[in-house]
């Protein structure tokens, strides 16, 4: 029933932009809808806009990955991913330039750029053939991405130089803080063997290794953001490179947070054990709850992140907003 509402929505809307059907469908990146029409009449693959734009074409341009997908999987229809538009730009030359038409939004430059870099590497590997081919203007599809991407490169390196400088400053406060932690020990020493008063408290060993955990990571962070501050931050780095570094450092200095407060707690927690233990258990519920809201908040896109670095395929729908 939806289909065929959807059908009658997009011969409607064909019938005003003097496109097929199919077509539209596939501009607008409605898969199922491509399908039906491709199996009720196979025909249909060969259909061209104003542009001379078919399927394949169309789905390049607007970033619709299911219906590129779905036409790859096509075997008799190869011919289709040869063909190019009334300006001669293959199906590569359309991943390779700058797109303003995406089905999604995702926030940063540097994701952006990553994502138009894996989409670009993924079309490519599927169609080999057309790498070396020249548009109208005698450009080949890498000359046009080099030149369509240069701003959002550039706007790539300062969100991630912003952000590494943000997070480094902030990854070297903890690692102070956790280095003061390591290097004092609650209760003191026993002056003649040496051996922490309070050691035989199983709330001290949780306090030496969150403290130990808290420098670790907070100084693994460090790392992590200095490395992509002295990055080349070419193109290829985008793909994977600058996205795991960004991705360890956040991992790291979250870790380098939540140990910090734990050897806080635990530390405090010595002071006021007897007296005002009460007391305080609201003000590190307090503590827990502003990082647990922060994971939270920042968890979609944390995930996000992840998976569009894992998966080859680029697929928007892994994209959070």
């Amino acid at each position: 029933m939806l289909l065929n509402v959807l059908l009658t929505y997009i011969t409607i809307l064909s019938t005003c932009t003097s496109a097929s059907p199919v077509l539209v469908a596939a501009k607008r990146g409605i898969t199922e809808m491509v399908k039906r029409i491709v199996e009720q009449h196979p025909g249909a693959v060969m259909d061209k806009d104003k542009d001379k734009k078919n399927i394949v074409l169309l789905a390049v341009e607007h970033r619709q990955v299911h219906v590129y997908t779905y036409m790859l999987g096509i075997k008799t229809i190869e011919s289709v991913f040869r063909q190019v538009d009334k300006d001669e730009n293959s199906a590569l030359h359309l991943a390779a330039m700058l797109s303003h038409n995406r089905p999604w939004s995702i926030p940063g430059a540097a994701l952006q750029m990553q994502w138009e870099s894996n989409w670009y590497k993924y079309v490519h590997s599927m169609n080999l053939e057309i790498s070396s081919r020249i548009n109208k203007d005698g450009k080949t599809a890498e000359e046009v991405f080099s030149e369509s991407h240069d701003t959002l490169i550039k706007d790539g390196v300062n969100w991630l130089t912003s952000i590494s400088q943000s997070c480094s400053t902030v990854a070297a406060l903890f690692a102070t803080v956790a280095f003061a932690s390591v290097s004092t020990v609650p209760g003191g020493l026993d002056q003649q063997s040496g051996i922490p008063i309070l050691g035989n408290r199983p709330t001290f060993q949780l306090f030496a290794i969150s403290s130990l955990v808290a420098l670790c990571f907070s100084v693994t962070s460090i790392v992590m953001f200095l490395a992509i501050l002295t990055s080349s931050f070419k193109v290829r780095d985008f793909e994977r490179g600058l996205p795991v570094k960004l991705i360890l450092g956040l991992t790291s200095l979250f870790i380098a947070i939540v140990s910090t407060l734990v050897s806080f707690c635990v530390g405090d927690f010595f002071l006021v054990a007897e007296k005002l233990k009460f007391m305080v258990y609201p003000i590190y519920a307090v503590m827990c709850f502003a990082v647990t809201f922060f994971a939270i908040t920042h968890y979609p896109l944390y995930i996000g992140l992840i998976k569009l670095t894992i998966k080859k395929i680029p697929d928007p729908d892994l994209l959070i907003t």
